[in-house]
């Protein structure tokens, strides 16, 4: 049965006629086949989103079902690439059309041709199960690729090719089922977008996401398996922010959305991280990177899609066993497809031109991070970390409020700390994290057992400094008594010495935890020391005159991230600079 265009209108295109489609049916829309996909079915047409640009396509044109859901293409090759919303290769693109892509390009996401040192770790006779590694192959030199079972596939194995070098395409393992049906398995499978990957089950959330960043890891950490919203106006340093956690943070795998941002933005993007280092290995850190570009100008409806592509992407390196962190930068631009979308369908609008569903489309991508053990028993983790962008940094609008009801952390990004070049800007009287209790016992056991009580002295000193700032803006800081003017003193330690961090200094850039905990020792220790000194009514002006309190802003500099055992040595020198007070 033939299908043909009935009316056009932007990306959406309207078909007459109903059977022969199914919902999230991927179609291949005009005589270019373009990609779309099935998004409504009325008792008289059928409702597609075209995922490239429908610039002349006409009426009466044909439309062609598939017969599949929008998927993706998993295998080995994933990493160190570049994709767009629809995992189309940039690189490839780039290499046949050059910087500007023709409607209807349909590169190979994988590469077809290049051949795979494959290493079988099954027999024949053995039985396999869904999600089970069978063989693996080193996709880069950081990450082993494990080849798994569909998790639809289980059954007896009947045939293993031999250990060799494979290409994507060629038949690895044939299983048979218990009906007699034989399935031949190769290296790549297909996997609906839209639709989670199944695990054995979830976990608890146990051990942090170290990123190198203080005011995260000690104030508001995320746990692997976590997710965190990075709501801020222009300027506030959200990107900025997003790409030191992207390069530093521990986790495995790297996956980074760049959905609907400026171009020139997502060009810095790429060029840096095709240079940058992984510290921890010495290899370029694209290696264990995929990143998906969607950039404002290119089609509304693939904008929409590439927060799916890109989770998809982290639950198959997941299901390996991988912890992967996943930045999505912006999740308003993908909110405003939407709102564009559901304009263009003429569905009724909710708050601010959104569609009604926006809260449960939020929910249902932060719901797919978690800590997991997966079909393969092994343990995985995807965490999420979504940027906002709301509209003159109004955190009242719907993007932002819906994100906060799905998320457990929020490092709220302010301005005015951007522009007193303070970075990270997170504010710290408008930020949390909920993940603080689940973590406890970790940094117990991994850092230190005070490291909790020393936070909690951090966050004391913020806060009383916030409150006695209302004060000092009324009367002058004159007038407090020393025991306050202390507080602003070492809450001011605090904010320069340990919050604000620079991300083009070699020491500084990255953090470890252990230095993190050693420099709140010192500044607490400064805080008792002097304020015993105050207590004996010595003033805060002639302690400050010794200098011991630019001592401690300095550390995060003076002191190298190799050479910790220098902070043990701090409290000797607080009190040779304090002994000059007395």
């Amino acid at each position: 049965m033939s299908f043909t265009i009935h009316a056009i209108n932007g990306p959406v295109v309207k078909v007459q006629g109903v059977s022969g489609f199914f919902m999230q049916e991927m179609v291949l829309v005009s005589k270019r086949r373009l990609m779309g996909e099935v998004i409504g079915i009325t008792e008289s047409d059928t409702l597609i989103q075209v995922y490239e640009s429908t610039e002349g396509i006409q009426v009466g044109e044909p439309v062609e079902p598939t017969g599949q859901l929008l998927s993706c293409v998993l295998g080995p090759g994933i990493l160190t690439n570049i994709y767009d919303g629809i995992q189309r290769s940039l690189k490839d693109l780039a290499s046949e059309q050059g910087a500007f892509i023709s409607i209807a390009s349909k590169p190979e996401s994988l590469n077809a041709e290049k051949k795979w040192p494959v290493t079988f770790n099954v027999k024949q006779g053995d039985e396999v199960r869904g999600g089970q590694v069978f063989a693996s192959t080193p996709e880069t030199s950081l990450i082993t690729h494990k080849i798994m079972v569909p998790p639809d596939v289980s059954g007896k194995v009947i045939f293993v090719a031999k250990d060799g070098d494979y290409n994507i395409h060629e038949i690895l393992l044939k299983v048979e089922a218990k009906d007699g049906s034989v399935r031949e398995l190769t290296m790549t499978n297909r996997w609906p977008i839209r639709q989670p990957r199944p695990v054995k089950k979830q976990l608890g959330v146990s051990m942090p996401l170290v990123t190198g960043q203080r005011v995260i890891d000690t104030l508001f950490p995320i746990a692997k398996g976590g997710a965190a919203a990075v709501p801020g106006g222009f300027g506030a340093g959200k990107t900025m922010t997003q790409h030191q956690i992207a390069k530093w943070c521990d986790a495995d795998i790297i996956v980074y959305v760049g959905c609907g941002e400026r171009g020139n933005e997502m060009t810095e993007v790429l060029s840096e991280f095709s240079d940058l280092i992984d510290p921890k290995s010495g290899k370029p850190l694209l290696e264990r990177t995929v990143l998906i570009a969607n950039t404002s100008n290119m089609p509304v409806a693939a904008r929409e899609a590439s927060i799916y592509t890109g989770i998809t992407l982290a639950e198959y390196y997941r299901d390996m066993g991988y912890h992967v962190a996943l930045m999505a930068d912006s999740t308003s631009r993908w909110a405003e497809a939407l709102r564009e979308i559901s304009g263009r369908l003429e569905e009724m609008p909710a708050e601010e031109g959104f569609p009604a569903y926006l809260p449960s489309r939020i929910a249902q991508f932060y719901e797919r991070a978690g800590m997991v053990e997966t079909l393969g028993e092994a343990t995985g983790s995807v965490s999420l970390i979504g940027a906002v962008s709301p509209q003159g940094a109004d955190f009242s609008e719907p993007v932002t409020q819906n994100t906060k009801r799905f998320v457990r952390c929020f490092w709220a990004l302010d301005k005015a700390l951007a522009y007193a070049r303070h970075y990270p800007a997170i504010n710290w009287n408008d930020s949390y994290s909920e993940y603080l209790e689940d973590l406890e016992p970790w940094y117990k056991s991994n850092i230190g057992r005070d490291f909790s009580s020393l936070r909690a002295l951090m966050t004391k000193l913020l806060h009383e400094e916030n409150e006695l700032n209302e004060i000092v803006k009324l009367i002058g800081a004159d007038v407090l008594p020393d025991d306050q003017k202390l507080t602003l003193a070492i809450a001011k330690c605090v904010r320069v010495g340990f919050l604000q961090q620079n991300a083009f200094h070699a020491e500084d850039t990255y953090v470890p935890l252990e230095k993190q905990y050693k420099m709140m020792k010192v500044i607490a220790y400064l805080y008792e020391a002097t304020r015993k000194l105050v207590e004996h009514h010595i003033p805060v002006r002639l302690i400050a005159e010794c200098g011991v309190f630019e001592l401690v802003e300095k550390i995060k500099y003076d002191v190298a991230n190799s050479e910790l055992a220098l902070l043990d040595e701090y409290p000797k020198k607080i009190d040779q600079a304090l002994a000059k007070v007395e």
